[in-house]
């Protein structure tokens, strides 16, 4: 088996914050003698242990403040842990050398806003040392692939919060990276864009590039995803394959319904967990899959039409918060 792409062993942060609190020796006193807002300390992340493999979609998911930005800032070098660490393409994390087969979208980039698209590409691909005629190739290749053409001639500061996310995007897809690292990717962005970042996403893969990403939008995590890791105040909560992760046990069935008379509405919602009209259509919710074929078969004898039938099974948000409230 190939070597894993990250790898983190016991990867811990822990902030000293308030007044005094960022001289540790400080801070470690008067957090010990729960005196607040003289010096406090917190655990932001706490003995991570994970691994992302080559070629694979990785999702990293939390609550507000459970880690997830701090843990990227660590792996890029950005900031250092407190304890533990970990490898990053073969390399210690946060190694420059490392970074030159990265891309990295933070959750607030900058950019120099009087910089024209075109322009700002050209300045962020000169850090990879690349040539003047590569410059011009790849930033006018990744204007097009984010949809950004139209807009080539404006500078970044009259872009659009979803624009300016859009550019994020190409300039962390520059050097062809073989780990692209996206907090979230999606922020700022219209159904449209979502769905230009999540084909960007399944061509890395094509390609056997490897993305961690972090994310908020969970519908598209469960989209693009082979597997996730669920942080919770900093410590890992779960982690597996979405199939695995995942109860594949129906829920409940939606069955919507035309055409039905009063007599069979009345027999139909006997049978349901519950019942709404909405117009000349009927819906109604079962309480699982194994009562579903006998009351469509009610429908189609009493006359009725079937306009679809809808089984529910745990989605990713509903995973989600369980395993976040259960640490609550």
């Amino acid at each position: 088996m190939s070597e894993p792409v990250v790898a983190l062993e016991g990867l811990s942060k822990t902030f000293d914050i308030g007044f005094l609190g960022a001289i540790p020796v400080a801070g470690r006193l008067f957090s010990s003698m729960n005196v607040k807002h003289l010096g406090q300390r917190v655990d932001a992340v706490r003995d991570l242990t994970l691994t992302v493999e080559r070629g694979e979609v990785f999702g990293f998911l939390g609550p507000n403040g459970a880690g997830k930005t701090t843990t990227m800032k660590m792996l890029m070098g950005l900031i250092h842990p407190t304890r533990g660490g970990g490898t990053m393409l073969g390399e210690p994390i946060g190694s420059r050398h490392a970074r030159y087969r990265v891309g990295f979208l933070p959750e607030h980039p900058y950019f120099y806003e009087y910089l024209k698209p075109l322009e700002f590409l050209d300045f962020y691909a000169r850090l990879f040392s690349m040539s003047a005629r590569d410059r011009k190739r790849r930033a006018s290749e990744l204007l097009d692939r984010v949809g950004l053409r139209y807009a080539e001639g404006r500078p970044l500061r009259k872009f659009s919060k979803g624009m300016l996310q859009r550019m994020g995007v190409a300039q962390a897809l520059l050097n062809d990276p073989d780990l692209v690292v996206l907090d979230e990717p999606m922020s700022g962005l219209d159904p449209m864009g979502r769905k230009d970042v999540r084909d960007i996403i399944f061509e890395l893969r094509e390609r056997g590039k490897t993305v961690f990403l972090s994310s908020h939008i969970l519908q598209d995590v469960e989209m693009v995803c082979d597997r996730v890791a669920i942080v919770v105040r900093g410590a890992l909560r779960d982690i597996g394959q979405l199939n695995s992760m995942l109860d594949a046990e129906t829920k409940s069935v939606d069955v919507n319904v035309r055409g039905a008379n009063d007599g069979l509405l009345t027999r139909l919602r006997t049978r349901a967990d519950s019942s709404r009209d909405f117009g000349d259509q009927h819906h109604f919710t079962l309480p699982g899959a194994e009562v579903v074929s006998e009351f469509v078969r009610d429908v189609v004898d009493g006359g009725a039409q079937i306009v679809s039938v809808v089984p529910h099974r745990q989605s990713l948000e509903e995973l989600f918060v369980a395993k976040t409230e259960s640490q609550s």
